[in-house]
């Protein structure tokens, strides 16, 4: 039976197990559970039993087409980029410890399978011996995972950002995001409006703020790069036992942008306390010691590049992106909840407020997080009086 036959008729266990016969991975298949995390993808780990009776697991995901449009350029992309840090990381530009996602080959030669009615799948190596958090518990946690995603820039910054798709047109083109609200704001589609005036009034108070990296970059003062675009702490794999950082993964959003919208979203949800969709706004502030762990972690690994423009703008990108992620959560409230997957009534909204109770309060430390900067800065700039390189 065709395997897109087999995701109409078939059981869930049933559909994993005949996918996992279409990608170049060794045994036999015994058991899968789901992976929930994360706001996109549709994910699940599979066991497999070899010959000689080993175990191994592997990462089966689909791409939410509906979200990655191109979903050919997506995994172009996730290819490049793999094998350009796997060759690297042989090189011994990187600890044997660090490890990447690897992609497995797929029946008829391609990384991944084009299923008519059933999306497009890919197999990943399972990162094992890791765990993730939603939220950083310890300065140490948000440490590690600055570092690994500097790290992680760090060994693409050779790579010709033209070289890779940009697979969600404007991602991070927060005037066209702020624009895109208010057009949504005056349709109100789905009649959400009079519960959210307040935020949308926030949102209007800081539209000064919205151009500041896109003109930067548009007159060449600061550099294009390839970047994560999504450096949420539970896209980084830490070792169980040392949480150390291990692998930088959900590759789906790399794109050619600037690193200080990764900087920034390491901010955004790194500095507080409280989950992203926390009810409780009181939960939710910036923690200095965190600020300074994710600054220290992430110039660890980024000061060999970060340009002395981008080093002066670290603490405001914090604000910035997220502003920009309230506003693609209250976005997507008044729109329906068509983007972000929910789980209850009012679910981007109660995300959307938190994200501007965060703003407003890096908007009254802005000159505390800079002088942290700085300070850090300083500090490097001691160890390495050569200076950065632009």
């Amino acid at each position: 039976m065709p395997l897109s036959s087999v995701f109409h008729t078939a059981s869930l266990r049933d559909q994993i197990a005949a996918l996992g016969d279409e990608f170049a991975i060794e045994g036999n298949f015994l058991r899968h559970d789901v992976i929930n995390s994360g706001h996109i993808n549709m994910t699940f780990r599979a066991e497999y039993a070899s010959h000689n009776g080993k175990v191994s697991r592997y990462i089966f995901q689909r791409i939410n087409d509906a979200v990655f449009t191109r979903p050919r350029d997506v995994m172009h992309n996730v290819e490049k980029v793999t094998r350009h840090i796997l060759w690297k990381m042989r090189r011994v530009i990187r600890p044997h410890e660090f490890q990447t996602l690897n992609l497995y080959a797929a029946r008829g030669g391609r990384n991944y399978l084009e299923l008519p009615g059933a999306g497009y799948w890919r197999c990943y190596n399972c990162i094992e011996h890791t765990h993730t958090y939603d939220v950083a518990e310890t300065p140490q946690q948000a440490y590690e995972a600055a570092q690994a995603f500097g790290a992680f820039q760090e060994l693409l910054c050779d790579m010709n950002p033209a070289d890779i798709h940009e697979t969600i047109p404007y991602f991070h083109h927060t005037r066209r995001r702020f624009d895109r609200l208010m057009e949504v704001a005056r349709q109100n589609p789905k009649g959400r409006l009079e519960s959210c005036t307040r935020e949308l009034e926030f949102v209007r108070a800081h539209e000064s703020c919205v151009d500041v990296i896109l003109d930067l970059l548009a007159q060449g003062e600061i550099p294009t790069r390839i970047v994560h675009n999504d450096t949420k702490i539970n896209n980084v794999m830490l070792d169980e036992d040392t949480d150390l950082a291990v692998c930088v993964i959900d590759l789906d959003t790399v794109m050619p942008g600037s690193a200080l919208y990764d900087f920034g979203d390491m901010v955004r949800t790194m500095t507080s306390p409280a989950a992203e969709d926390e009810e409780d706004l009181s939960k939710t502030f910036l923690r200095m010691p965190m600020f300074e762990a994710v600054t220290r972690g992430y110039l660890r690994s980024a000061r060999g590049f970060i340009t002395p423009k981008e080093a002066d703008l670290l603490a405001f990108s914090g604000l910035l992106i997220t502003l920009e992620t309230g506003i693609r959560f209250l976005t997507d409230y008044l729109e329906g909840d068509v983007y972000f997957k929910t789980e209850r009534e009012g679910h981007n909204l109660a995300r959307a407020r938190t994200q501007l109770k965060l703003v407003a309060n890096m908007d009254a430390r802005m000159e505390e997080m800079q002088a942290c900067v700085r300070q850090i800065m300083h500090e490097h700039e001691q160890e390495c009086p050569e200076g950065y390189e632009a």
